[in-house]
This record gives structure tokens, C-alpha cells and sequence, in this order.
């Protein structure tokens, strides 16, 4: 009956076994088994050598990559409603020294070169304004809408061109790969990101994101980064142990799936409500405030998102039969 946020999912049975089998005497810090795993089995999985620092919040994953990749008088141009401006409290800023974000618009919160383009032309080279270093795309974006590897392509080649870094911000990562079927590296590496975060707390984990390098030397210096935030946790084997239990059998994938599917029942049963198309877990839909009480009633729970519009998110731990009632109730209005 709560569709406000995956964040209030359970967590995922096999992650919860994981984390218990992860309970013994070990290495501290990042020095344990676990922890040592990680680079590369990510690696196995982006067909491509990375280095992986585990992190408890996807604030923290964000930031700290954009603290690689930007200097305190530098920018990172995003998206106006991107979550690092909307929905990080300023942890941005915070982490980089004082980089300014750069906002740009762009439909369904998805920024391009064009955008970023008018933006740069507005710049003068001198020391009076702030030189963009970086930009940050959301993938599945705050809307819901994912980027195609032609589109991530075509940023990425702006940015080389540019000499700009490109930072995914992937808390929703593995919706947007379930719904675009393609190779993780088309969407990454390949398309030219220099830093993802990619999110598991929203896809059944407890405590674990994966902040991924695909320059494995652009990892060294966010370690110690990563120990002055605060997120070198001592006992990080419990962390290691959650994303490891996702990768096995793609488990990640497999949840992003369920979650999606979730959805896209949800979005079938009013098409003519929807704000946005429904492509990975999040549903936008026009909604009266009487409607919303109405649904309130009942007994289902969600955002109300502005005036007359409400956002619903699906979880893993969805089946049909626990949406079929809301899409129903919905349609009956």
C-alpha cells in the first residue's frame, strides 16, 4: 500500500543473509576479504578494469565523485531539478570545497549538448566567473526517463572535447539498464563516464552504494577523500557483503525488473493521467487533490508532487498483485 519512495523498501532476503555471513572476525576498514572483491567482480561486470569504493549513501557516492573531478573554484553543470541540487542539502558544495552548480533545463530532467552548449557560451575565460570542470546526468533521471547509450554517448563526447568530466549519478541505475536491455559499458565507459554511483539502497540493499571508477587511478585520492566525509566505515565488510549478494546471479537486475514491471501496471491502467512516460520505476500522474485524498482513504500512500500531480515508485519487492489494487483504484476515479 506504500508507494512513496523504494527508499522504504524491505531489504532484500539474500542481502540480509549476506550481511549475517559477513559477521565475523576480519580485516578492518576496506582491508577485508569482501572488501578486496569488489574491483573485480565490477569489473567482470562493465567488461572493463575499474576500482570500487563502497559507500552508505548515495549523497555521499554523488559528492565524493564530484570532488574528483572538480576543484573548489570549478562548476558542474546539471540539471536544474538534478537530486545533487534539489535533494543533497548542499552536500555538494560541501564535498568539493565550494564548486558551484551550474543548472540547465531540459525535458523530463534529461540535460544535452545543446543545453550544455548555450551554457558554456555564456562563460567569458577569466578568472571573474566560474569554469565549468564537469557535468552530472541522473540515470534513471528524477523523472523516470533513462538515458540511451546514444544520448550518454553524446555527452560523453562533448565533455572530451570539452575537457569536461561526465559523473552519473546511477541511484537508480539498475531501472534504467532493465529498461533499456542494453550492456552496462554502452551507457558508461563506453560512452565516455568518468565516475558512476551506482545505487543499491533503493533496489532492496540496507546501507550500500558503489561509487565506480572507470580509471582506476582516479580512485586514489577519493579513498582518502572517502576517510575525511566520514564514510570509511570500520567494519565496511558488511557494506562490500551487500553489493557482492546483488551481483551474484544479477540480482540487481533482476530486482530493477521486478520494480519496473511494477510500474508499468500502474502507468497502463490511466495513460491519460501520465506527466511522463513511464520507463523505469516511477510513475507521474495528474491527480486532483480530492483524487489523492481519495486514494488517501483507502489506504495507499505517495508524494503529492506540485499542484494536482502525485509521484508513485514501485519497489522490488512488488508483484502484480500488490499493484493491481492501486491501478484499479486509480482507473476508478
Amino acid at each position: 500500500m506504500r508507494f512513496f519512495s523504494d527508499n522504504a523498501a524491505p531489504v532484500h532476503p539474500k542481502v540480509m543473509t549476506a550481511i549475517a555471513d559477513a559477521n565475523q572476525v576480519d580485516t578492518a576498514y576496506d582491508g577485508d576479504q569482501l572488501s578486496q572483491r569488489l574491483d573485480a567482480a565490477f569489473s567482470e561486470l562493465f567488461e572493463h578494469e575499474v576500482a570500487v569504493l563502497w559507500v552508505s549513501t548515495g549523497t555521499a557516492a554523488n559528492c565524493l565523485a564530484l570532488a574528483s573531478l572538480v576543484q573548489p573554484h570549478q562548476g558542474v553543470i546539471c540539471h536544474r531539478e538534478a537530486h545533487i541540487e534539489v535533494d543533497e542539502c548542499g552536500a555538494p558544495g560541501f564535498y568539493t570545497g565550494g564548486a558551484k552548480l551550474m543548472l540547465i533545463e531540459g525535458e523530463g530532467a534529461k540535460i544535452t549538448p545543446t543545453t550544455i552548449e548555450a551554457l558554456l557560451e555564456t562563460i567569458r575565460d577569466d578568472v571573474h566567473q566560474v569554469q565549468p570542470a564537469a557535468v552530472s546526468i541522473t540515470n534513471a533521471t528524477e523523472y523516470g526517463l533513462a538515458y540511451r547509450p546514444e544520448e550518454v554517448g553524446a555527452l560523453g563526447n562533448l565533455c572530451a572535447q570539452r575537457h569536461l568530466g561526465l559523473h552519473m549519478d546511477g541511484a537508480r541505475f539498475g531501472n534504467a539498464v532493465a529498461a533499456l536491455g542494453c550492456p552496462l559499458a554502452d551507457i558508461t565507459w563506453r560512452a565516455g563516464v568518468d565516475a558512476l554511483s551506482f545505487g543499491f539502497a533503493k533496489n532492496g540493499g540496507m546501507n550500500a552504494e558503489a561509487l565506480v571508477y572507470f580509471d582506476p587511478a582516479a580512485a586514489d585520492a577519493a579513498r582518502y577523500r572517502r576517510k575525511r566525509a566520514g564514510h570509511l566505515l570500520s567494519k565496511g565488510r558488511f557494506l562490500a557483503a551487500q553489493l557482492l549478494a546483488f551481483l551474484d546471479d544479477n540480482l540487481w537486475l533482476k530486482n530493477a525488473r521486478t520494480a519496473n514491471e511494477a510500474a508499468a501496471i500502474i502507468a497502463q491502467s490511466a495513460p491519460e493521467r501520465l506527466l511522463h512516460p513511464v520507463e523505469a520505476n516511477e510513475i507521474f500522474i495528474r491527480l486532483s487533490a480530492a483524487e489523492a485524498a481519495a486514494l488517501r482513504a483507502q489506504g495507499y500512500d505517495f508524494y503529492d508532487w506540485g499542484t494536482d500531480a502525485a509521484r508513485l515508485v514501485t519497489s522490488w519487492h512488488h508483484r502484480e498483485e500488490d499493484v493491481q489494487p492501486l491501478a484499479k483504484a486509480i482507473a476508478a476515479l
